[in-house]
């Protein structure tokens, strides 16, 4: 599902003694880029607004002569040229298609030698820390700041970077003043335009006073947000291709362009355009990000996929396109209180999200449990009008983790809106077998009924909500939750498994014991339900489902419970795709 660079676990972009081991794998440090010379213009700019390039105005005599100074003194290719030009969906759209008619050119192959995983390795990778007072726009009271990311090790696709204002553009070059290599020495300068690994923005997210880490772009078309008192946990990619696909490999694109917009003083949202490459297609992406206790990311995209010549001309062993992945959100469950299976761990669960919640266009919603399969596990749920789907962390009690170093319990919720009508199509669902926290193993994505064609613009727009709380998040929907999932052996028969499902809720408040909800219990051709009951359990308010499924062969089975009281539906649907551990 993801390629081994894309599978490590990152809780920090900042290397520390003491953090996890995976994070030390994984050798993410702090790269804040910004270049001398624009670091120059900003400050000489802010002096003068009247003169300010970025903001379209016309340059004083005494600021050429300067401009003109520092040109000199550069070394030659160091220096970012604009152009007068309004950013828009349309005007990165007008590239990818341009880009789309031609086969895909892997950014992998301008990346100079010495910066190859053979040559710069982990330890060597680690030594560089870029020099923090030169992030972008930190000379002036802004608020959003762009840090970068150093390109090499395992980051071997360089993004290219361009700063906009309403009327111009300007590339931000590679320069190496920019980090400090204490030891390290590279056999010769790096290009000014070999580009970045990534980026991260940073805001005072958690209090004024302080620049917090709101996100990371980093690693084919992976990023991460947070909301207000979060920890990193699951990633959203732009697109997925043919994700979870048996008897094909995944596609990864790539996005290797961005357009960052200067904000505004003042201004509470961060607006950004990308280029999505890949050897079936081109992508053109608008970001919009509104941090807050839950941050909003507004994304609009239009795909062009490419000619099969075009395709072919660079894999010719690729099949036609089966899954398109809208949307796509990756995560993490290693194990939690429905896992079967246990691992010689001191923890009670650890997991970034603990189920896929969907809902539907007829009111229904569905909440699956995760799970870390035996083996790959694809599920797919039909649909049409989607209201929305997320991998929601729905455990925020610190003793169920118990985890000192890993703050599972504050990892984002992140839910995908629609906007507008998606028409016909699917949730995918893909769960990939782990043996630890350090691969995301699980995949939720829509797929489309209707295929973009070749060269023909294929546009779509969602929204997605990076949060804690799911009442803030707007996910109650009017139905009662599923609070937790335990699946053991029937002690009587070992043949059987026993579920117990508790639901919670103000509409299940009103019942007593003499007055109880009832479950409505379903399951595939390929099992029964001998059993199931409704209990009330006093410790918590709940309402427990202790339901007994009886297989009739080794294949998975599908099992749905609900509480209702005559035709009201009070609660989500649980859902389980149930297989022998």
């Amino acid at each position: 599902m993801k390629r081994l660079e894309h599978f490590q676990k990152y809780r920090s972009h900042s290397v520390r003694g003491t953090e996890k081991a995976v994070l030390l794998f994984f050798g993410f440090v702090s790269a804040q880029l910004q270049g001398l010379f624009n670091l120059l213009l900003r400050q000489n700019f802010a002096k003068n607004q009247k003169s300010s390039l970025r903001n379209g105005h016309g340059i004083s005599s005494k600021t050429l002569v300067c401009w003109v100074l520092i040109a000199a003194a550069l070394p030659v290719g160091r220096l970012a040229a604009y152009e007068y030009a309004e950013v828009t969906l349309d005007y990165v759209a007008a590239k990818a298609l341009q880009r789309a008619q031609k086969p895909f050119h892997s950014p992998k192959a301008d990346l100079p030698d010495f910066l190859r995983a053979d040559k710069l390795d982990y330890d060597k990778y680690r030594e560089i820390e870029f020099r923090h007072e030169s992030a972008l726009w930190a000379a002036e009271p802004l608020p959003f700041r762009v840090e970068f990311f150093h390109p090499g090790y395992l980051y071997q696709e360089p993004i290219h970077v361009n700063e906009f204002t309403l009327t111009h553009v300007q590339p931000i070059r590679f320069v190496q003043d920019w980090f400090n290599y204490r030891a390290l020495k590279f056999p010769k300068q790096i290009p000014a335009d070999t580009g970045y690994a990534g980026f991260r923005i940073l805001c005072p997210l958690n209090q004024q006073d302080k620049w917090d880490e709101l996100g990371a772009f980093i690693g084919a078309s992976y990023f991460r947000l947070l909301g207000k008192g979060q920890s990193y946990g699951q990633s959203a990619r732009g697109l997925a291709l043919d994700c979870g696909e048996p008897d094909r490999p995944e596609e990864f694109p790539i996005f290797t362009d961005w357009w960052l917009g200067k904000p505004s003083q003042g201004e509470d949202r961060l607006k950004m355009y990308a280029i999505l490459d890949s050897v079936s297609c081109v992508g053109a992406y608008r970001f919009v990000i509104i941090p807050g206790d839950t941050t909003v990311m507004e994304v609009e995209a239009v795909l062009y996929f490419r000619e099969g010549d075009k395709v072919r001309a660079v894999n010719a062993d690729r099949k036609p396109i089966k899954t398109i992945g809208m949307a796509p959100l990756t995560s993490m469950f290693w194990f939690g209180k429905a896992s079967e299976k246990r691992f010689n761990d001191y923890r009670p669960e650890v997991h970034d999200s603990d189920g896929l919640l969907m809902q539907m266009a007829n009111g229904e919603v569905l909440w699956r449990p995760l799970n870390n399969p035996a083996q790959m596990s694809h599920q797919i749920f039909g649909a049409k009008d989607i209201g929305g789907f997320g991998l929601i962390q729905r455990e925020r009690d610190f003793s169920n983790y118990q985890d000192l170093f890993n703050a599972y319990y504050k990892t984002p919720s992140v839910w995908v809106r629609p906007n507008g009508n998606w028409n016909e199509g699917e949730v995918h669902l893909v769960e990939l077998p782990t043996h630890y926290e350090g691969l995301d193993n699980v995949v939720a994505f829509w797929n489309p009924k209707e295929q973009p064609q070749p060269l023909k613009r294929y546009g779509f727009s969602y929204t997605l909500l990076w949060g804690s709380n799911e009442s803030d998040m707007k996910l109650t929907f009017d139905k009662d939750r599923v609070i937790s999932t335990r699946i053991g052996v029937d002690p009587r028969d070992e043949k059987v498994r026993e579920f117990a499902i508790d639901f919670a809720g103000p509409k299940l408040k009103v019942f007593t014991e003499a007055n109880k909800p009832q479950a409505i219990t379903s399951c595939s051709a390929n099992a029964g339900i001998p059993y199931s009951e409704v209990f009330y359990n006093k410790y918590n308010s709940s309402w427990r489902v202790v339901l007994k499924l009886e297989p009739h062969n080794q294949d998975p089975v599908d099992i749905r419970c609900t509480l209702q009281k005559g035709e009201e539906v009070l609660t989500e649907t649980w859902t389980y795709h149930w297989s022998p551990p």
